[in-house]
């Protein structure tokens, strides 16, 4: 068992569902920006770069204010924040992601066969930029995010918008927002893309065209049919998993950043953990 800089024992960290596990931070660490220097020439002992991610992921997975860090002896609120204001901006969180679709592409292979993908809303009590009044929530601030997922779930892309925003408004940017590149389909291997009735729009259906989906759409008034049959594999539901996934990080739940490029980058890294979980191995 290793020592750290105190002289401790410093224990293994594995994904227990509130701590990045030592694999995923192997992962992420090679990816961080060099320390920049300061203006002065001098500095205090900078935070570890593991202590101040420990702290982010803290923040991400209970959805407290950053100032409640300081109470937990993980990391201090300010070196936290600063740290991940200069990830996000180095675009740190959405290379982990990338990495790990590769990583997982590699390993597994994603299932480009069928995709799905969805909407869903979430209460943004601070507003900020992308929220808009919540159709579902007596017109309170709220952001909805768009996903799309592999047969499988493993998100393959998200983008953020206000929660009055239609999810066929948002299938577009969904799409070219992918952030590894898209195998282009083939009469023998179709990619097919599953809609729910919130899509039932001729926009959609040209968009499916243009990029080569076959499109599997529920129309509105349609009628649910005879049970899945046995043996058959779900396909839609798959996003609704996902979006369960990323339900358990309460900071994506409930959004208290007022940026969006913080409340996206938050995003990136819960579907970076969610990646890695299928990409490395158990």
């Amino acid at each position: 068992m290793k020592k750290s800089a105190w002289g401790a024992e410093k224990r293994p960290v594995f994904d227990d569902g509130w701590r990045l596990s030592d694999p995923m931070w192997q992962k992420m660490a090679p990816l961080l920006p060099p320390r920049p220097v300061h203006p002065l020439g001098c500095h205090n002992p900078r935070v570890p770069d593991r202590s101040a991610m420990d702290g982010i992921f803290f923040v991400l997975r209970t959805g407290c204010q950053w100032n409640a860090l300081n109470a937990t002896g993980i990391c201090s609120s300010s070196s936290a924040h600063r740290r991940f204001q200069e990830w996000t901006e180095a675009g740190v969180f959405e290379v982990f992601w990338r990495e790990g679709l590769l990583a997982y592409d590699a390993l597994v292979g994603i299932d480009w066969s069928w995709l799905a993908m969805d909407g869903a809303m979430a209460k943004a009590p601070l507003g900020g930029e992308k929220t808009g009044p919540n159709p579902t929530d007596r017109a309170k601030r709220g952001v909805k995010r768009s996903q799309l997922t592999d047969g499988r779930g493993v998100p393959l892309a998200v983008v953020v918008d206000g929660a009055n925003r239609n999810d066929h408004k948002m299938m577009q940017p969904t799409i070219e927002a992918i952030p590894i590149e898209r195998p282009a389909p083939t009469p023998r291997r179709k990619q097919h893309l599953c809609l729910d009735k919130g899509y039932d729009y001729q926009e959609p259906r040209d968009l499916a065209a243009t990029f080569g989906f076959t499109l599997h759409l529920r129309t509105r008034g349609e009628q649910v049919g005879a049970k899945r049959k046995a043996r058959a594999k779900a396909r839609r539901w798959v996003v609704e998993r996902t979006h369960s996934w990323l339900n358990r990080f309460r900071a994506i739940l409930i959004r208290w950043t007022k940026k969006s490029a913080n409340y996206l980058a938050l995003l990136h890294i819960a579907c970076g953990v969610i990646t890695w979980r299928h990409a490395l191995p158990r």
